[in-house]
């Protein structure tokens, strides 16, 4: 939506967990398991406090940063390279607080199902698939069924001209920083049920993140869907024949032969 390369999103998906585990552990508040999943119901306040708390902190950057280079015309470059300043200063203030100590929400051992041909998953990851279909449901009817989502739309497209149409562009910036926020805490505490809490979680995502974007097409959110499923599916079941250690070049070996084959991915761009 805002056009540019966000390289702070993976520590923003950091913080957003450990502010999730401030309120589970330092709180108090573990609850009991739901059912055969890891987290108990204490991860619903931890998750709304996170989701709060990433969405005032992009609020806050994009005032402090992203406003004033748009203002001064920062194109592309210059965006992203100041969203890489800011992750890597975000990155330190975590471990600065937290630690480089790994952490888990929930001690235990989340036992997986076997559903075929020896795939085995975990009840969390059943449950972090079914969100992440909802959300991304959640997304598209935002995008393409209210409002807002047809100003933020317009304002992607011709913010100018959407000025002239006299859509506020920098309200809508604003929402869809806040949309964003809560979007990334929500991310970031998935990723923390599913592996441990590191300073350094959401960094390491960072490559095969815009390797899924690239791949489904830039500016598709469905493609955003698909590129994601390809590269991380790919990625893991890649180590019944490869080391484990090396699944990390899958996703780049998929995002050369996708820009050589089909440039603008998937789905191309649509919005």
């Amino acid at each position: 939506m805002l056009k540019f390369a966000n390289f702070a999103h993976g520590d923003l998906m950091t913080l957003g967990m450990f502010l999730a585990l401030a309120v589970v552990v330092d709180a108090g508040l573990h609850g009991g398991a739901i059912g055969p999943l890891s987290f108990g119901w204490g991860m619903i306040p931890a998750a709304l406090v996170a989701m709060a708390g990433v969405a005032l902190v992009v609020l806050g950057l994009d005032w402090l940063v992203f406003r004033r280079l748009r203002a001064r015309g920062g194109g592309f470059i210059t965006m992203a390279v100041a969203s890489l300043g800011i992750g890597i200063g975000l990155r330190a203030i975590v471990q600065l607080i937290w630690g480089p100590t790994a952490f888990r929400y929930q001690s235990g051992i989340n036992e997986a199902t076997t559903i075929f041909w020896d795939l085995k998953v975990k009840p969390d990851q059943f449950f972090i698939f079914g969100l992440t279909l909802l959300l991304v449901v959640v997304v598209y009817l935002l995008l393409y069924r209210t409002k807002l989502g047809k100003a933020m739309r317009a304002t992607a497209d011709n913010p100018d001209l959407a000025e002239v149409a006299g859509i506020e562009t920098e309200q809508i910036r604003r929402w869809t920083w806040v949309i964003a926020g809560c979007l990334i805490a929500v991310a970031g505490i998935m990723l923390g049920i599913q592996a441990q809490l590191r300073f350094s979680a959401g960094f390491h995502l960072i490559l095969p993140m815009f390797a899924a974007v690239i791949l489904g097409g830039i500016g598709n959110p469905w493609g955003a869907l698909v590129g994601g499923m390809v590269v991380g599916i790919s990625q893991e079941v890649s180590t019944e024949w490869i080391n484990t250690g090396l699944k990390p070049a899958v996703p780049f070996l998929i995002l050369i032969l996708m820009l050589l084959l089909r440039p603008r991915g998937l789905f191309g761009s649509t919005i």
